[in-house]
């Protein structure tokens, strides 16, 4: 039997505050145990102000303690606990937490005067939070049982509610509660098996139990509190009741358990409840827990728990002000990952290596051959300082950290109750140990892929958001780091399609710090994030796109790219992101096949079988292709030009699709009409200089076989029957269906505009254009496209009309007049909106479409060049000799470069939106699409273009 308490104390280092601890002596008077004692006491009252606060509060506890063999009273204390079961819930609430005191006061002495080691220390707490624990659930039990919930109480090793069990999980169920820990605890219940009353719900009566048991436990009295219990560690915790029935967790682990739950059961050993039932559970879940097949796959999985966690961070010394020495570089948890995951590994075959306890299973591996003696011994060394020095911290205040004090006044307590006399000393001791950790733990798994980041570690396990990982976050430029890192790890947790499965889980593994590596090069990482999200959760399964993401990190970047800059591609995404599958296809960033997108279209709209149907099954396809082709603008690898031609392209399909749709339905519901009709692009789309955001002006052009004839069922006239032709067309092309919308239809380009038929004949089309149009109606003329016609025949007969009006005799001195007092309107009615407006900008787009139609109408009735394209116009022009070159060079250039930047700002930002404010890396894109590497060069070289390309318009207009 060893001596009493105070014979055995030594004092563990200097005095840091020798006045506190006077003033805890007066307080606790003098005695003869007490002087004897006091050298060993004086340090650890000067250094922590709870420790003080315990003995003054209960000067015979500390007398008591002092007196006794210290093994002899944690039997009595264990004793009492036990015996506290048989009180009512007040009784035992007060006397749990004077337990709890002196329990801490008498494992402090111990612990900082020599007479026990760390796994006696750690041992006592954890016996001592099992009987809590237990003496609390009879105390439940006992209040329920008088509540008429239930029938009886039982006792013996099946527990008072046979059934109901806890699992003790992480240091309590290895024996290695820290000095002012909570204890992690999960319940479980046999819902067949529980002793209920007559109507009692089992899954009711189990959570009402187990929030008794945790009330108890954790309520902060006058008394303090016993141990905070989490109860998040059992399965889903964010979707599961406190307490969840044995089959539904076997079935969680079976189909959905992650390997970080694999690890944190390594750990777990029953605690209280139903003994038995608690161990029956444990041994049917060893093949989850120990696996003795494990493909590459799951092995590259357990590897990521190490992997998550960087071994270099950013700006950051290693050094002991401040480190965390649980979650920190060579901290505790780099030792315990550094045991478990080769745990994980290793144990399926070999259960000598199946320890819960960190040095015991480390040792084994060391027996085993799996680590080094000489690794063995340092990371077991540091194991027990870092433990130790982590108990002092929490001494101080009795307060659940593991972080050091950045004051060097209050870290000096922690070293004085380390036994240390100058804290530099003890500095350099404890950054000796994190870096020997750190190295040791950056040799395991060297060879493999790194899925933390640059910026630090990315941890996503467990259910507790990790410190260091949000403070990754945030250095990665996320405002809010907590949403972030719950709903990874709530993917982690398969609560979404794309990570159901085990496969889907393990390539998000290392998918996830790709993922936040590439929003943050976008320069709006909560964006890109956001999109991502509203896009992976709605995927039916993730493994092939995950694979590919992960195979092609290029076409992943642009992708989390699109989700930042590209609104509207991002919007599609999440809302079909089917039309992601278009990316797997190796021609995606090849020139757009406008035949084999036509014969897609066609095929659709066969199979769609009906009016209605053809709807959705052209939108399908535009949804496709427009993806296609705004990536393909995001990505630089299509010129303006290109997507002008591919967004026009795309349109026409549409309207070649939908325009014999439409006739049709007008016959089926009207009746057969013998005539002919036309459909005439203008605008963007006429002159094949479409954006993503653009609408389409059209106008419909009809002739009559026989003017007085009428539809065979409705007796509608020609106007009437191709009225309906077009509003049908209007909104099949316009209408939101089940598959989203196509085009905003702008029909005021047709002769009369919003006053005249929506139909317009071909005499009347010749009548207006010869007596009423307005100059600006000739200018928008240049840019008429016949895109479908209900016979080829027609459709020359149209476009001959067209290019009729156009030649027609003119003043030239009056249509430049015109034309100058056109855009001299706009100027005042409708001035540039910013530096960024493209179009009304002085040398902006219109003045260089209002110098190419001047031009063309100019010159039409000689037999100049009619071209609808504003480019090929100018170009026209050029080659012809028509017009100075050198202001038509201006004009291009300007246009060209306008038309680089229009195309991204409409894919990318709403209307006007100022790209100063956007992101540096959208800034960059920006600056690559106008052939200049810095913004602030663009927005120089813009300036100058546009200056040159006004100057060419006054040359051209206003000579």
């Amino acid at each position: 039997m060893r001596s009493m308490l105070a014979d055995q104390l030594k004092p563990c280092g200097p005095v840091i505050d020798a006045k506190a601890a006077a003033r805890a002596r007066e307080i606790i008077g003098e005695t003869p145990r007490i002087d004897e004692a006091w050298p060993a006491l004086e340090p650890v009252f000067g250094a922590s102000s709870y420790l003080a606060s315990l003995g003054r509060r209960a000067p015979a506890m500390l007398g008591r303690l002092l007196e006794a063999e210290p093994d002899a009273q944690l039997a009595d204390i264990l004793a009492r606990t036990a015996a506290a079961a048989g009180l009512d819930t007040d009784a035992a609430s007060v006397e749990l937490r004077k337990l709890k005191a002196e329990l801490h006061l008498l494992t402090a002495l111990a612990d900082l005067g020599g007479v026990w080691d760390l796994d006696e220390v750690t041992g006592a707490l954890t016996r001592f939070a099992d009987a809590a624990v237990g003496a609390s659930l009879t105390v439940a039990a006992r209040a329920e049982l008088q509540a008429g919930r239930l029938t009886r109480v039982g006792e013996g090793e099946h527990g008072p509610v046979p059934g109901w069990f806890c699992i003790a999980m992480g240091k309590q169920g290895a024996f290695e509660l820290n000095y002012s820990s909570d204890i992690d605890v999960s319940v479980f219940f046999d819902p067949d098996a529980l002793p209920l009353a007559e109507g009692v719900e089992a899954q009711a009566f189990a959570v009402r139990l187990t929030q008794r048991v945790s009330e108890l436990m954790q309520a902060k009295t006058a008394d303090g509190y016993v141990f905070r219990m989490d109860l998040r560690l059992r399965p889903d915790p964010s979707s599961t009741p406190p307490a969840v029935p044995v089959p539904a967790a076997l079935e969680y682990y079976e189909s959905v358990g992650q390997n970080w739950e694999r690890a944190a059961f390594i750990k777990a050993r029953p605690c209280a409840g139903d003994i038995p039932a608690a161990k029956a559970f444990l041994a049917e879940l060893a093949p989850f827990i120990w696996r003795k097949h494990l493909d590459f796959a799951a092995i590259a999985d357990i590897h990521s728990i190490k992997r998550q966690i960087h071994a270099h961070k950013v700006d950051e010394r290693m050094s002991a002000k401040g480190v965390d020495l649980k979650l920190g570089r060579g901290g505790i948890r780099e030792i315990e990952f550094y045991v478990q995951t080769q745990q994980l590994i290793l144990g399926g075959r070999n259960p000598a290596l199946r320890s819960c306890r960190t040095l015991d299973a480390l040792q084994a591996l060391t027996d085993a051959g799996h680590v080094e003696p000489a690794t063995c011994a340092e990371l077991a060394e540091a194991y027990r300082t870092l433990r130790a020095v982590e108990h002092r911290i929490q001494m101080l205040a009795d307060e659940q950290t593991h972080r050091l004090p950045e004051s060097d006044n209050d870290r000096r307590r922690v070293a004085a109750l380390s036994g240390y006399d100058r804290l530099r000393s003890f500095d350099a001791a404890i950054t000796r140990i994190l870096k020997t950790v750190n190295g040791r733990y950056g040799e395991l798994f060297p060879e493999e892929e790194p899925l933390s980041s640059r910026f630090g570690s990315l941890v996503f396990t467990g259910v507790d958001d990790d410190p260091e990982t949000l403070a990754t976050l945030a250095r990665m430029g996320f405002p809010n780091p907590n949403r972030v890192s719950q709903t990874i790890r709530s993917w982690h947790h398969g609560n979404i399609p794309a990570t159901r499965t085990e496969r889907g889980r393990e390539l998000f593994t290392r998918l996830a710090p790709r993922l936040l590596e590439a929003a943050n090069a976008t320069g709006a990482p909560d964006t890109a994030f956001n999109r991502f999200s509203d896009f992976f959760s709605r995927l039916s399964s993730g493994v092939q796109l995950q694979s590919l993401f992960l195979a092609q990190p290029k076409l992943f970047e642009l992708v989390v790219q699109v989700m930042a800059f590209a609104p509207r591609l991002a919007s599609t995404l999440a809302r079909r992101p089917a039309a992601i599958d278009a990316m797997l296809d190796s021609a995606f960033f090849e020139d757009i096949d406008v035949e084999e997108d036509r014969a897609v279209m066609d095929v659709a709209v066969r199979r769609a079988g009906g009016f209605e149907p053809a709807l959705d099954a052209v939108r399908r396809v535009h949804r496709e292709q427009a993806f296609r082709v705004g990536v393909q603008v995001m990505s630089g690898s299509a010129t303006a030009e290109q997507a002008g031609r591919a967004f026009a392209d795309l349109a026409d399909l549409c309207i070649q699709a939908l325009g014999p749709a439409s006739l049709a339905e007008t016959i089926r519901i009207g009746g057969d009409f013998a005539g002919q009709v036309a459909v005439v692009a203008l605008g963007k789309c006429g002159s094949r200089e479409m954006s993503a955001s653009s609408d389409l002006d059209l106008m419909t052009l009809y002739l009559a076989d026989d003017p007085a004839a009428m539809s065979e069922l409705k007796g509608w006239d020609a106007a009437t029957f191709y009225g309906r032709f077009t509003q049908r067309l209007i909104a099949a092309l316009s209408s939101q269906t089940a598959e989203g919308g196509l085009y905003t239809v702008d029909m005021q380009l047709r002769p009369s505009g919003t006053k005249g038929p929506v139909a317009v004949s071909c005499a009347a089309f010749e009548n207006y254009y010869q007596g009423e149009a307005e100059t600006w109606e000739f200018l928008a003329l240049t840019r008429a496209r016949v895109v479908w016609a209900s016979s080829p025949d027609f459709a020359q007969q149209a476009c001959e009309a067209i290019e009729r009006q156009l030649r027609r005799p003119r003043d030239r001195k009056r249509t430049a007049a015109e034309v100058r007092e056109m855009r001299e309107l706009l100027e005042r009615e409708r001035p540039p909106k910013g530096d960024w407006d493209l179009k009304l900008s002085p040398g902006g787009l219109v003045d260089i479409e209002f110098a190419a139609q001047f031009l063309q109408l100019a010159h039409a009735p000689d037999g100049g060049p009619l071209k609808p394209n504003t480019a090929e116009a100018l170009a026209a022009f050029r080659e012809s000799g028509l017009a100075p070159a050198e202001p038509l060079k201006a004009l291009a250039q300007a246009w060209r470069l306008q038309q680089d930047l229009s195309q991204l700002l409409k894919v990318a930002l709403e209307d006007n939106a100022d790209p100063s404010a956007e992101p540096k890396a959208f800034r960059a894109l920006l600056a690559r699409a106008g052939g200049v590497r810095e913004f602030r060069v663009l927005k120089t070289r813009l300036e100058a273009s546009r200056a040159a390309a006004r100057g060419a318009y006054e040359a051209i207009v206003c000579p």
